[in-house]
């Protein structure tokens, strides 16, 4: 059947941070159905043998003829993670994507919220971004060929969600945004684009536990969007291969908002 080429990641070679498990796995997974190779970052030591992740890894390999390779590290060691993507650079002569979809949350009310607490959200979910994003754009700029990133915000960086007492990861969302924008605007001489996907309410393993504490919230936040539903982590696969794809060849600094209506009311 004809497809549209400009879709097509043949050959590329893409970061995803946040890789080993929920939505960074959802969409490295999409990237290798795409022609890409991936290389997954995560905190953890080591995905399980029988892990979503080694069945994606299975996957590529046996089905689709690409590779998808685990790198255990913190987003917050710029030097452990500046070693680690020179060297897949340099081993395969080029560097074409990233997804940064590391993140944490945490659901605390502002007047208890510690300092110490705080600052690791900042220093994970925006500073990890940028140090990571700083390393890959070092290295497609020492190739010169280009490239683009997608960062993982949320629609939490643009609203304030009602009765969801999670201020510092709303901050730190809206910090997300505002740096794609700034590095777009720095790195576009260089040929490197710089977007954000704003995902909404996402159904994943995590909110399911959340949801065993606060069953009211599964009917009450599907009411707060056009929809009237929940997302699941498999409706954000085509934007990411949208974004790091030439058919977005003339798009950075933009924010995709992906919400279900959330934010339009």
């Amino acid at each position: 059947m004809p497809s549209l080429p400009e879709f097509s990641l043949k050959d590329k070679v893409v970061i995803v941070t946040g890789g080993a498990r929920g939505l960074g796995l959802v969409q490295a997974e999409a990237l290798l159905e795409s022609g890409a190779t991936v290389h997954a970052f995560d905190r953890l030591p080591e995905p399980d043998s029988d892990s979503a992740f080694a069945a994606v890894s299975r996957r590529a390999r046996d089905e689709l003829g690409v590779s998808l390779t685990y790198h255990q590290l913190d987003v917050r060691d710029a030097e452990h993670l500046n070693k680690v993507v020179e060297g897949i650079a340099s081993e395969k002569g080029r560097l074409d994507g990233l997804i940064a979809a590391a993140g944490i949350q945490q659901e605390t009310p502002a007047l208890e919220y510690t300092a110490e607490d705080f600052n690791r959200m900042l220093e994970i979910n925006v500073t990890g971004v940028f140090v990571t994003a700083q390393a890959v754009a070092r290295q497609m700029v020492r190739l010169g060929k280009g490239g683009s990133m997608v960062l993982i915000a949320s629609m939490s960086g643009t609203v304030a969600n009602r009765g969801l007492n999670c201020t510092a990861y709303n901050t730190s969302k809206s910090g997300v945004l505002q740096l794609a924008r700034n590095l777009a605007m720095e790195w576009g001489e260089h040929g490197i684009r710089v977007n954000t996907i704003s995902p909404g309410y996402i159904v994943t393993d995590m909110v399911e536990a959340l949801f065993k504490t606060h069953p009211e919230r599964r009917e009450e936040w599907a009411k707060h969007n056009m929809l009237g539903r929940l997302s699941k982590p498999s409706e954000y696969r085509g934007a990411s291969v949208f974004l790091i794809s030439d058919a977005s060849s003339f798009m950075t600094g933009s924010d995709l908002r992906m919400d279900g209506g959330h934010s339009a009311w």
